[in-house]
């Protein structure tokens, strides 16, 4: 059965180089297209259009053919034809879709190049993505091969760092893209630059302490009267008339005599009674207001920093190997739970970082798995280490080589395999 292999890069140079190792490994070169955003003008592709310009279907077929008599990835290089694709501009390209965009002249009408990803086996949806990566300064190599050709193909364009297409254009929906637009305005210069940058902010966290005034209760002071019997003694005096008769028998005498007449004699009587008065006496003060004290208090708390660790690979080296032993582990031990692997993979390239932490190395996973729980749940609220701990330790031992690193087959991943039509 005959299969397409498709392959994402993000620059020429990296296209320019599979294909070299595709026909080194014996790979016919009419069995091999190349396609790649062509803004910056590459010198000696005579054939190319210059931008706004539609390609003819005679200009793609004569750059196609051009290093016809010339065998190998050099021939393949040397037959680039220039075209214009509307929504992506001058493109380069040879091989079968050169072919196909010239003989159906598809390069001068509206999705040019998913009409023609589509005529040699891409899938509709997947050639809109593959369309909008050269729009963005990208590069695609297809290959036509059987099915024990097409492993080998898979692996090789692996090897040089082909791209997630699926991944990239989830990125791309995040950041608002809903689908590659032929009428869309073309890139170029330093358009196409931040395209191609991977930008990793480092977020650092820091304190500031201020201070706010609030409030922390008070006193509220009533005043209320209130009574109060007393008893207190005093002596009264009152007095009283009294009239005494006393039987007498003696002559009368000339003072007796001077009283000899009428008269009348009033005695008053006189009595104390007690009189109140009440005398408001200050016995106590009652003093309210504030007090200002001041106090030092130590704030303590954490704060948190991206950073951002860079490995260099040994030529050759798939930069995709770590992350494809992740995908690996993770299909086997979650892809039945049904998470995704975004979820998880935090947790592997956090396991990775900690081989490279000073305190965890040369020592076993069994001895630093306490440690690193609490570094993980102060640094991680709420990610549960019981979920993700697998997943740390298995970057763990990927990261100490205790876990070889398989190949990401692109049939799977960076460069699906699609059955061709």
């Amino acid at each position: 059965m005959t299969k397409t292999v498709v392959g994402s890069f993000n620059s020429y140079e990296e296209a320019q180089q599979v294909v070299q190792e595709l026909t080194s490994n014996g790979v016919p070169r009419d069995d091999i297209s190349l396609v790649a955003n062509d803004a910056a003008g590459r010198p000696g592709n005579t054939a190319a259009a210059t931008p706004g310009e539609h390609a003819t279907a005679s200009r793609a077929g004569t750059g196609a053919v051009t290093g016809g008599a010339i065998g190998g990835a050099a021939g393949l290089i040397a037959g680039l034809a220039g075209l214009a694709i509307p929504g992506i501009g001058p493109i380069i390209a040879a091989g079968p879709i050169a072919a196909a965009l010239a003989g159906a002249g598809v390069g001068a009408v509206a999705g040019g190049l998913i009409g023609g990803l589509t005529s040699i086996g891409v899938p509709e949806e997947h050639a809109g993505y593959y369309a909008e990566a050269v729009r963005r300064g990208g590069a695609l190599v297809t290959v036509r091969a059987d099915e024990p050709q097409a492993e080998r193909v898979a692996e090789i364009m692996n090897r040089y760092g082909a791209v997630d297409i699926d991944r990239q254009a989830a990125t791309w929906r995040q950041e608002g893209w809903t689908g590659f637009d032929a009428n869309a305005q073309p890139l170029a210069g330093e358009q196409l630059d931040r395209q191609r940058e991977a930008v990793l902010p480092v977020v650092e966290e820091n304190v500031q302490v201020g201070k706010r005034e609030v409030e922390r209760g008070g006193v509220r002071v009533f005043s209320r009267v209130t009574e109060q019997p007393v008893e207190q003694q005093v002596q009264l005096r009152e007095e009283h008339a009294r009239v005494e008769r006393r039987p007498v028998d003696r002559a009368a005498t000339d003072a007796d005599l001077a009283t000899f007449k009428e008269g009348t004699i009033e005695v008053r009587e006189r009595a104390e009674e007690p009189v109140v008065s009440k005398q408001a006496r200050v016995v106590e003060e009652v003093v309210v207001g504030k007090e200002t004290t001041e106090r030092t208090e130590t704030i303590r708390d954490s704060v948190r920093r991206t950073d951002v660790d860079v490995q260099p690979l040994a030529q050759g080296q798939a930069r995709t190997s770590a992350d494809s032993a992740y995908r690996s582990h993770f299909d086997t031990a979650y892809g039945t739970s049904g998470a995704r692997y975004d979820e998880y993979a935090p947790a592997y390239q956090y396991g990775n970082r900690l081989f490279g932490d000073q305190r965890y190395q040369g020592r076993d996973w069994t001895d630093i798995e306490s440690d690193v729980r609490q570094d993980w749940e102060r640094t991680n609220p709420g990610g549960a280490w019981e979920r993700f701990k697998a997943a740390v330790r298995h970057g763990f031992d990927v990261a100490a080589n205790k876990i070889e690193h398989p190949t990401q087959p692109a049939t799977d991943r960076s460069a699906p395999m699609r059955n061709r039509p």
